[in-house]
């Protein structure tokens, strides 16, 4: 049997008395890059953050690989390939693309008792990556500080990849980007799927969206109320479902 990467059964999330997540089923496959979309406070921070380990969800399972699991902590999410790409990225603008994309994970070997940094075999794995990921950044020990938007978002999912991750989750990649950058990481993106990695990418931009996206997923008011596939549907049809004017939307919530 094939499982998806990631498979999320009824999850559901509540501060309090606030219901953030409700009743929320979501496979998340290999190779496919999965749009979360909806306006703010509709849910899918709060479901990524779940995914990310950052919350325990009050109700509900997930599955990885058909396997249930329980994150505590980033960390465990770590350990079961998921990293996460935040708006901010977190690099340090000081430190070289190859000492960001090993930060913590640092390779050493000792001699006499002493460590050192293997500097060479970090420089030469990085520059296999960004030569991968065709990213074009030609110097793994130029400082990040000097990059561009778009090549600190190489280097973010540089970082992730070398952290074996096989669940990347973008949070508004592409936000204050130029157009020629723009299209840079959406050609990130789809590389990250096309090796194989589940990518779930966070974006109000629909022109983005259906550029990079195999599978659109729509939450609102902390419910997940429509999933498509970019073939099937226009990006008209994903406005309304998210604003709530789609007829599917208002039988739904006449429900509730």
């Amino acid at each position: 049997m094939t499982y998806p990467f990631l498979r999320a059964n009824g999850i559901s999330k509540r501060f309090g008395a606030l219901a953030a997540l409700t009743g929320v089923d979501l496979d998340i496959n290999s190779g496919e890059v999965l749009a979360l979309l909806g306006d703010n406070g509709a849910g899918k921070s709060t479901f990524v953050k779940i995914l990310a380990g950052a919350h325990a969800q009050s109700d509900g399972e997930l599955l990885v690989e058909g396997k249930p699991v329980t994150f505590s902590s980033p960390k465990d999410a770590a350990g079961s390939g998921i990293a996460t790409i935040f708006q901010e990225l977190a690099l340090s603008e000081n430190l070289s693309i190859a000492e960001n994309v090993f930060l913590g994970r640092e390779l050493k070997h000792s001699v006499l008792g002493i460590p050192f940094l293997r500097r060479t075999e970090m420089r030469d794995r990085v520059d296999a990556l960004l030569h991968e990921l065709d990213a074009h950044i030609s110097d793994p020990e130029a400082p990040v500080g000097s990059l561009s938007g778009g090549q600190r978002q190489a280097v973010a999912i540089c970082r992730a990849l070398n952290l074996n991750a096989r669940l990347v989750i973008m949070d508004e990649p592409t936000a204050a980007l130029a157009v020629a950058e723009t299209r840079k990481v959406l050609s990130l993106t789809r590389r990250l799927a096309e090796r194989g990695c589940a990518v779930v990418l966070i974006s109000h931009n629909i022109a983005d969206v259906f550029e990079v996206a195999d599978r659109m997923v729509v939450f609102r008011r902390g419910r997940k109320v429509a999933e498509r596939r970019r073939q099937d549907t226009t990006p008209e049809e994903i406005v309304s479902l998210i604003t709530g004017a789609h007829p599917d939307v208002r039988a739904l919530e006449n429900k509730q």
